[in-house]
């Protein structure tokens, strides 16, 4: 029997948006929107360069994660690791190298944002030491068009 091809990790580049906005786009739990289009993917990893990564395989890339800092705390979005390159520690590797460039930034501590109800998501994050926050909500807005007030609705 043939052993499976190592895998390798290294920082995302602009080069892999199509095949990362592939993998992102057949993933359960994960919500894309405008802000992960090329445009706005390209200034992510410019902005946080080097702290993004992908995994590859015998040349396939079997995985992703954005990883970014605002100077105070960073942030991972989007991490996905193909269904039948999971339970290798894929997803694990891809975090710690992450928490590790943060680390070496000065950033102490990291957050990620899961649906709630994207409970194998959760499991996993558990898993791997994180622990959910039911002391805080999600609030947001956008920043040029229509404002959403409670009395109005959206």
């Amino acid at each position: 029997m043939k052993k499976p091809p190592s895998i390798r990790l290294r920082a995302f580049e602009l080069r892999d948006y199509e095949k990362v906005r592939g993998l992102w786009e057949g993933m359960p739990g994960i919500g894309l929107n405008e802000s992960d289009t090329r445009p706005a993917i390209a200034l992510f990893l410019r902005r946080n360069r080097g702290f993004s990564l992908v995994a590859t395989a015998g040349g396939i890339l079997v995985g992703a994660v954005l990883c970014g800092h605002d100077g105070r705390r960073g942030y991972l979005h989007h991490l996905a690791v193909l269904q039948e390159w999971r339970r290798r520690g894929t997803g694990r590797r891809m975090v710690e190298a992450c928490l590790e460039r943060l680390a070496a930034a000065g950033i102490p501590k990291c957050n990620i944002f899961l649906f709630a109800d994207n409970t194998r998501g959760r499991a996993f994050w558990r898993r791997n030491g994180w622990m959910v926050r039911e002391d805080l909500k999600v609030m947001q807005r956008p920043t040029r068009g229509r404002v959403c007030r409670p009395d109005t609705g959206c």
